[in-house]
């Protein structure tokens, strides 16, 4: 039976083998040599080792947690104790720090780890887009030196986050020319599978927040699929489960970016749908939620002059949960046997067997569940179950209601980026933030919405909160 075969496959690790990939499988790509044409083999990503730093900040914060998406929100959304610190000791120690990291003579790679793990940990505790004012650029160069030397991984990964942190910290609309090719270049070139994880994560980052343009976009997203349908052979890491689940997360992140993806859909859910057979949950979570992503982006809002066409109103509902919203039009098919997808998103989100720990049962199923509403019914948005739609706690004091994927996957980069500073940036008023993804705050105390704007930069109040300077934002067109 075709359901009992595929879940065999998920625990065996293996992977059905599509015709394309048949004829691919005649090629491979020696890990060590940095690839071309060529593709690897499809087999089943495996779990790798990785020789990195086991510091905490680096676990919370950067690619190494593949499976979190909609299972851990409310976790990451919590405020940390660092955010409470006093603003102008924590600006003085980001000025000095970026005084150490600037002077590289002389210096060692534990003194240049320990900058960096500075640099990342105030600038994710709070929006400071004032202090980088006017020393961008020295300090890009100076992360340029890190990852081109790759002297640790410790030291590269924390170079990659700190470029990650500036973009999102500071509107510099160049930022994208300036380290764009090295961080593509690192992903392609690097022995250190954990350091490609980490500069796939920034390479999204620099495209959504350093001006790049939309064909940019589309042409990464290209790339980025060759890695997916390689099992990372592309880049030099056959079957990695880390690098190809940051390709897939990077892939969902950057497509909600782009206008208009149908020509690219059906390849992409292709591809996709093999990966939702590997070994790996983090993987599986990660291609399910892109294939949701491509079809969510299926559906358009209804123009103005155009009409409902036959018994449309009527089929509104069609999924019976009374959570479609009427206002969307399907344009397309995402892929050409939508049936076969939502057969295999299903069978994961109904996956069980000894075979596997129940904390990855629990992601599966849990992400799954809401992936097969969207494939079912991409109209519905993003769905916990038929009648509710994704409401993360803040703080215990305010819930966001995340109702579309690509306010998930925009969330979870910025997640990955920022760990529990994402609310201290959005409250600060962060416009980098504040422009990737506009959401409204519902305070569970008084029921009533609030969201940071120039003349409000107000958290969730909380007991023992300290005060909170107002500032202004901050950009590379000022000056």
């Amino acid at each position: 039976m075709p359901d009992k075969d595929l879940r065999k496959q998920a625990l065996k690790g293996g992977k059905t083998t599509s015709r394309k990939a048949e004829v691919r499988s005649a090629f491979s790509t020696p890990a060590s040599s940095r690839p071309t044409s060529a593709r690897g083999s499809r087999v089943a990503s495996r779990i790798a080792s990785r020789d990195v730093s086991d510091d905490e900040d680096d676990r919370d914060a950067l690619s190494d947690d593949t499976t979190q998406s909609i299972n851990s929100l409310d976790a990451f959304l919590e405020n940390d104790e660092f955010a409470e610190s006093n603003m102008d000791a924590l600006k003085q120690d980001l000025n000095s720090t970026i005084d150490e990291m600037l002077e590289r003579k002389g210096s060692s790679t534990e003194s240049r780890e320990e900058a960096l793990k500075r640099y990342n940990r105030i600038l994710t505790s709070h929006h400071f887009g004032d202090v980088l004012y006017g020393r961008v650029d020295d300090i890009l160069a100076s992360l340029s030196k890190s990852i081109k030397a790759e002297t640790s991984t410790t030291e590269t990964v924390r170079a990659l986050r700190a470029v990650s942190l500036t973009a999102v910290s500071f509107d510099n609309g160049a930022l994208y020319d300036t380290m764009g090719t090295l961080v593509k270049r690192t992903i392609e070139d690097s022995q250190d599978n954990a350091t490609k994880a980490a500069a796939l994560h920034c390479l999204g980052i620099c495209l959504i927040f350093g001006g790049a343009s939309e064909s940019e976009f589309a042409e990464t997203c290209t790339w980025l699929l060759e890695i997916v349908q390689s099992d990372g052979a592309f880049i030099g890491a056959d079957d990695n489960p880390e690098v190809v689940a940051a390709a897939l997360q990077t892939y969902g992140y950057l497509v909600t970016e782009l206008e208009d993806v149908e020509a690219e859909s059906e390849d992409a859910v292709e591809a996709f749908m093999e990966q939702l057979d590997s070994g790996d949950a983090g993987v599986q979570i990660a291609a399910g939620e892109a294939i949701a992503v491509l079809f969510e982006k299926s559906c358009t809002p209804r123009e103005d002059d155009e009409d409902w066409v036959g018994e449309e109103a009527d089929e509104e509902d069609s999924d019976g949960s009374g959570m479609v919203d009427k206002h969307l039009v399907k344009r397309y098919n995402a892929y050409h046997n939508p049936a076969e997808v939502l057969d295999k998103v299903q069978d994961l989100a109904n996956l069980s067997s000894k075979g596997l720990n129940k904390s990855d049962k629990q992601k599966l199923h849990r992400s799954f569940a809401s992936i097969a509403l969207t494939v079912e019914e991409p109209r519905g948005g993003l769905r916990a179950n038929n009648a509710s739609k994704l409401v993360v706690r803040i703080a215990k004091e305010g819930e966001i209601k995340v109702d579309k994927w690509w306010k998930l996957m925009r969330l979870n980069a910025l997640r990955r980026v920022l760990a529990g500073g994402f609310i201290q940036h959005y409250f600060e008023g962060n416009k980098q933030v504040l422009n990737s993804l506009p959401l409204l705050v519902r305070s569970t105390r008084t029921g009533g919405t609030f969201s940071p704007g120039r003349g409000s930069r107000r958290t969730p109040p909380r007991k023992g909160d300290k005060h909170r300077e107002n500032r202004r934002f901050v950009g590379a067109e000022e000056g």
